[in-house]
């Protein structure tokens, strides 16, 4: 794995976390207890903080990082934070948002400067939140820019956790391996 300082600031990775040797982990990262990084993935903390909450997972080639304070944007930024028990697809796009917990976010989804995504939901594979966009909990959003299409079932809530707990047990398996 690959983990670098960015001048003064070392990510932070909690001593059940995996991240696998083809990753990024770059700046000021914090990267909680039992949660995964895979292969391809990119976190880059260089410019503000990202927060990686407990058995959250960051599927392969993901890309993480963040906004500085400007004229532009605020004058802090954005920083970027994952909450606990989340699934992030393959090749997602995560940038100086917040994602609460027990959410999934599908395959190939961006998730823009400022936007909240509340706990308990679901953006599917390919769409598109745009800044400052708040998610609604309890709610599936699909399309480029989402839209809120329905809540959630029960069996998507439960499937939220067991896709979190899945990566927690495939990640020790890896590692085991390795």
């Amino acid at each position: 794995m690959t983990i670098r300082n960015f001048e003064n600031n070392q990510p932070v990775i909690h001593e059940t976390a995996y991240v696998d040797e083809m990753a990024l982990v770059s700046g000021q990262v914090l990267i909680g207890e039992d949660s995964s990084i895979w292969p391809m993935t990119v976190i880059r903390g260089d410019v503000n903080k990202i927060t990686i909450g407990k058995r959250s997972n960051i599927q392969d080639g993901s890309v993480l990082h963040v906004t500085h304070g400007s004229d532009y944007s605020t004058e802090k930024g954005f920083p970027l934070s994952v909450g606990d028990d989340v699934t992030v697809g393959h090749k997602a796009v995560l940038h100086a948002c917040t994602i609460g917990n027990r959410s999934l976010i599908g395959m190939g989804a961006i998730v823009l400067d400022g936007a909240v995504i509340e706990d308990e939901v679901i953006v599917g594979a390919g769409s598109l939140v745009p800044p400052n966009k708040i998610l609604e909990s309890g709610y599936l959003w699909l399309g480029s820019p989402v839209k809120k299409v329905r809540k959630l079932k029960e069996k998507e809530k439960e499937f939220l956790l067991y896709s979190a707990k899945h990566y927690v047990k495939l990640a020790k398996r890896t590692s085991e391996t390795d």
